[in-house]
């Protein structure tokens, strides 16, 4: 199968696709100092890359990093003017190679702004800079029993990287996704012009909504600076449950009566057995795996007070056991946490085992059932092993493709990914499409759609020069 990672780029019509380099270099060494442009063969090789399994690493002309708004307003004048392709990048966590640069591009990296400039308790917000990850975020609200509530597995991760891709998490099943908790931002378009939409509030009606059509636009549309984001109260008592099942078409059918009853988990996980048993192990958590289950359920609830944990804790235990659980099993705190980070790392876990390739698609929760035992359908027929886990009560599934042979994998990840739509769900929940799935989305998402979409790329960015290659070919910019 061809990569989808290298085609060319011309930002311009006619114009060749060789630049000037050292002229690029000293405009932009005039724009954020000498010290903060390094050639791409200079810098460090994580910059070549993300946690794509499948794109090839590529070394950017330069890689960039700004201090501030007005120094990313000024890359991106020279960029524009020069017609070089530009791709922002945050802690590099990208799931699908949306922050891999070209060769002939610039990288910007936002390490240098990685400031949370405010946390106002009246209005329960955070104002944040794209580069502060959310172990930064966390402990500056935490400081305030406040919560920003999206924890997509990878606290490294940057909040302006989880934008980009309207990250979701464990936790989404009660607080939404990055676009959920997003109430306003500031960026800049590929001219180098600032905009401001949304603010320190939940509602608008005034025109389009900007700050959520740049949300998930995977730095196709423009290089967000600033984040205005939602927090919640912090409750401090939380409780985990797990619940082996015989296979995961009784456990997917437990979670919609589940939620049904009005308990509102904060986390609502699958887990397959082969998934389990791999973190239970990396984890000294063999006590975790039931001999006889297929699948396991992981239910977090939190509560204001320990008397109401302790009664929700019970009805849930309780429901889950007249529902087709093998067992339930309460865990103590620590034991729950070290179970739910070990959830949060199964791609790693995936990676050290040889996963060819990586699946986030989402269906309806109450079409999960059949989804998940087509998907098996799918794997047996074509000689491939299809694991994983994945986000229960928002439909999210996370699968990891053991499939050496490009041409096989692509045929049986297209069929899972069709067999996904036609459940009436979509391709990508949370990792986004990037470079990596492109060809998939290229092939399977509605014409009409990608058609609109093309045109309101070309609108925020006419020539194209903002991450050519991801969601579209360079070649498909509007001239």
């Amino acid at each position: 199968m061809p990569s989808t990672c290298l085609r060319p780029f011309d930002g311009r019509a006619g114009r060749p696709s060789v630049i000037v380099m050292t002229n690029v270099r000293e405009a932009l060494a005039d724009a954020v100092g000498p010290t903060n442009v390094v050639a791409g063969e200079d810098a460090s090789p994580d910059y070549a890359r993300d946690e794509s399994l499948t794109c090839t690493p590529r070394t950017p002309a330069f890689v960039v990093r700004p201090g501030s708004t007005a120094e990313v307003a000024a890359v991106l004048r020279i960029a524009s003017r020069e017609g070089t392709p530009v791709t922002a990048r945050g802690s590099g966590t990208s799931l699908a190679g949306a922050a891999i640069a070209r060769t002939d591009g610039i990288l910007v990296s936002f390490e240098r702004m990685n400031a949370v400039l405010e946390i106002d308790e009246a209005n329960q917000v955070a104002v944040v800079q794209p580069g502060v990850t959310l172990t930064e975020l966390d402990a500056a609200t935490a400081a305030k029993a406040l919560l920003y509530p999206v924890h997509p597995g990878e606290m490294g991760a940057t909040v302006g990287g989880t934008l980009a891709t309207n990250a979701g998490g464990m936790q989404a099943v009660k607080y939404g996704v990055t676009r959920h908790n997003v109430l306003g931002l500031e960026a800049v378009l590929a001219s180098g012009e600032v905009i401001r939409a949304g603010g320190k509030y939940v509602k608008n009606s005034t025109g389009y909504d900007l700050t959520q059509l740049i949300a998930g636009s995977e730095g196709t549309l423009a290089l967000v600076t600033q984040l205005i984001l939602r927090l919640r109260p912090r409750l401090a008592h939380r409780a985990t449950i797990l619940a082996p099942f015989a296979d995961a078409h009784a456990l997917a059918l437990a979670v919609p009566r589940l939620l049904a009853t009005g308990v509102d988990p904060v986390v609502l996980e699958y887990v397959d057995a082969l998934t389990m048993a791999a973190l239970a192990h990396s984890e000294g958590l063999t006590s975790a795996v039931h001999e006889s289950a297929q699948a396991y359920l992981i239910v977090e609830l939190e509560s204001r007070t320990a008397e109401r944990l302790e009664d929700d804790a019970a009805e849930v235990a309780a429901f889950l056991a007249t529902r087709g659980a093998i067992d339930v099993f309460p865990l103590d705190r620590a034991t729950g946490r070290r179970l739910l980070q070990a959830r949060e790392r199964a791609l790693h876990t995936s990676k050290a085992a040889g996963a060819n390739d990586l699946l986030d698609t989402v269906v309806p929760r109450a079409a999960m059932p059949d989804f998940l035992a087509e998907v098996q359908r799918l794997a047996a027929d074509s000689g491939s092993y299809v694991i994983g886990c994945g986000h229960a009560g928002d439909g999210n599934v996370h699968l990891s493709v053991f499939q050496p042979d490009p041409e096989v994998r692509q045929r049986l990840m297209t069929s899972v990914l069709r067999a996904g739509i036609a459940a009436g769900g979509s391709i990508s929940g949370e990792h986004g499409i990037g470079a990596d799935k492109r060809v998939y989305f290229d092939a399977l998402e509605d014409p009409l759609r990608t058609d609109l979409m093309r045109r309101i790329k070309h609108a925020f960015d006419p020539t194209g020069i903002l991450n050519p290659g991801v969601l579209f070919d360079p070649e498909g910019a509007l001239r």
